[in-house]
């Protein structure tokens, strides 16, 4: 699972406010696609770069992910590399692809669960959910000092 780091949730929230906000979507071109549009945050690169990189190798995303090679040279996995050193899985990536990942699913109300990994809006639904998860297992992470304990000691010194 990505990385519960600000960061990532920054960027998974973009993503899901770009295509709420009409930024181009079409699951079969690599550049605007799920994983396309995550790129776009992520490298700073155009859906038209991501999509001619692509295009260099076969396959879609998860095709392209299985090959991955990190001392390849090959303008995609130079993408995903950008994707992983900034704290996704390769398992993310296949995932958001499909929208498959388990525990996100398993979040969503029964009704919802069913998401078709060509449909924006449940690509966004994902998205959210998904930074939603992330941002709870972060604030797990932060220990707050106990304010009361620190305001009683000084109190009885």
């Amino acid at each position: 699972m990505a990385q519960a780091k600000t960061e990532i949730i920054e960027a998974i929230r973009r993503t899901a406010a770009k295509l709420q906000n009409g930024s181009q979507y079409m699951w079969g071109h690599m550049g605007s696609c799920n994983c396309g549009n995550l790129a776009q945050e992520i490298t700073h690169r155009t859906k038209a770069e991501i999509h001619a990189y692509a295009m260099q190798g076969h396959g879609d995303w998860n095709e392209q992910l299985n090959d991955y090679c990190e001392t390849s040279t090959m303008p995609i996995d130079l993408i995903i590399f950008d994707l992983l050193t900034s704290g996704f899985s390769i398992e993310d990536l296949q995932n958001l692809e499909k929208l498959s990942d388990k525990e996100i699913l398993m979040r969503l109300p029964v009704e919802k669960r069913h998401l078709r990994h060509n449909v924006r809006e449940d690509v966004i639904v994902y998205l959210l959910e998904w930074a939603n998860m992330l941002e709870e297992r972060l604030l797990e992470t932060i220990k707050l000092p106990d304010f009361l304990q620190e305001t009683t000691a000084l109190t009885h010194a």
